[in-house]
């Protein structure tokens, strides 16, 4: 399998080079030359594996440059961590169904991209005998399971930017009372979206990129995708054991458009997803784009669900490829013109294509709490802020009695000021978040600026 730019601009690369170059080199997001189409008789065969027989499964038609034993043991390792026997279990509540994905050493669903990405760049650092600084930016959940995924690994450094005070302070405190000393956390006065056009530059500036190793984590990195797919196939797998095949649903909480992405990249594999509801906060730029074709930016605007608060979704460009027939030279033009005017439109016929594939809806403040309120009162299950907007969402866009499924993003203890105003208990810590306001914290803080960035990365990287 070979990895191209969604602009064009570069010759093909393999998985390992793919993993390790990140953003492409003109700019664009790299994405497999072909996504196979998987026949009924794999899916059959495919139903009775476990969560880490089915990620090889899934690894092995995009990396087959790295031995199936090789990628068999990264991910056996990769998950051993987690708490649950099943890794990413389903679990029914009558109408709906709950996919947990939480049961990671950071409590959120990018543990399970994170955890193998870390490995697999210490697994090439060592047959390469290269070194790596990692650059990422974080609304709150990437950060931790970056940190998390590459703390304490030889030559390797990491510098994970986050917006100063619009985080949780669980989210933070994650982040920052890492001890190891490859461990760097960058608090940018200003938003997210700011602290990742900030990443994005210094990933465009090719010498300075090359100079200090530059990797990504962020998923704007293809493994992280392609990581994020496979439990999409996992849950319907385990939904099909309960209640046969079919079509079904799927309610996905984003901002950033990464982890809805990898569910449409499951459904151009054949995994049979009606559609996907893509489900927003009132930073709804995604929303306003299924439904009337308007990609254009607003204002953030802060609410409970702190990790989708953001307008520019930088997986976007890896959909819009596939929506503009996969025309790398379309996809540059529109990429500059949003760059320029912070808009994109559509058409009423592409808007129509984009309907096959997605519904979406945004979830308020207000619905966000009582929807919390509600599954705790009727069904004593307790959901996170965002995991709330996606229910919600589900539960507003279900058709035809399909089942759906909905993304369980974090554990709601990691939000727990939110989801003690909607229910008015105070949440229990897990064990992993337990004494972590008493650890001693490290944290930089910078201006929202490129060149300081810059300078804190040429004081603290390997070289």
């Amino acid at each position: 399998m070979r990895y191209i730019s969604t602009r064009g601009g570069i010759e093909p690369l393999s998985f390992r080079e793919a993993v390790m170059t990140g953003l492409a080199p003109d700019g664009g997001l790299l994405l497999p030359e072909t996504v196979p189409r998987l026949p009924v008789q794999t899916l059959e065969a495919w139903k009775g594996l476990t969560y880490q027989d089915l990620a090889a499964e899934i690894f092995s038609l995009y990396a087959d440059d790295i031995p199936e034993d090789d990628l068999r043991h990264l991910l056996t390792s990769s998950y051993a961590s987690f708490r649950h026997p099943e890794v990413t279990p389903l679990v029914s509540l009558g109408d709906i169904y709950i996919l947990e994905l939480f049961h990671g050493p950071t409590l959120a669903f990018k543990d399970l991209a994170l955890q193998f990405l870390g490995n697999l760049f210490q697994y090439l650092l060592r047959q390469n005998g290269g070194k790596m600084n990692i650059l990422g930016a974080t609304s709150g959940d990437t950060g931790s399971a970056a940190i998390y995924g590459v703390r304490g690994k030889e030559n390797i450094n990491i510098f994970i930017l986050h917006p100063h005070r619009k985080i949780s302070r669980i989210q933070e405190l994650q982040m920052t009372t890492v001890p190891d000393a490859n461990v760097f956390n960058i608090a940018v006065q200003g938003t997210f979206d700011q602290a990742q056009a900030i990443v994005k530059a210094i990933f465009n500036d090719l010498p300075f990129k090359a100079s200090y190793s530059l990797g990504a984590i962020n998923s704007i990195n293809w493994a992280r995708v392609l990581a994020q797919v496979v439990y999409y196939f996992y849950a319907y797998f385990r939904l099909a054991s309960d209640r046969g095949g079919g079509e079904v649903l799927m309610a996905v909480p984003t901002g950033n458009f990464g982890d809805i992405f990898a569910g449409y990249l499951a459904k151009r594999m054949g995994l049979p997803i009606r559609r996907l509801i893509l489900a927003t906060n009132e930073n709804n730029i995604l929303t306003r784009f299924v439904r009337a074709g308007d990609y254009s930016l607003g204002q953030v605007v802060p609410t409970y669900s702190p990790s989708m608060d953001i307008q520019v979704a930088s997986n976007f460009e890896r959909y819009l490829y596939y929506l503009y027939d996969q025309d790398p030279a379309r996809v540059k033009e529109a990429m500059a013109a949003f760059q320029e005017t912070g808009r994109l439109s559509f058409s009423p016929e592409e808007v129509s294509s984009v309907g096959k594939d997605f519904s979406s809806t945004s979830v308020s403040r207000e619905e966000t709490l009582s929807t919390i309120r509600h599954f705790w009162q009727e069904r004593r299950y307790l959901l996170d802020p965002h995991t709330a907007v996606g229910v919600r969402a589900g539960l507003l866009c279900q058709e035809d009695h399909l089942p759906l499924i909905c993304l369980a993003t974090a554990h709601p203890a990691k939000f727990g000021e939110a989801v003690q105003a909607a229910i008015g208990e105070k949440v229990k810590l897990p064990p992993p978040l337990m004494g972590l306001t008493d650890k001693p914290s490290r944290c930089t803080i910078l201006p929202a600026e490129v060149e300081a960035v810059k300078a804190f990365i040429r004081s603290h990287a390997l070289r």
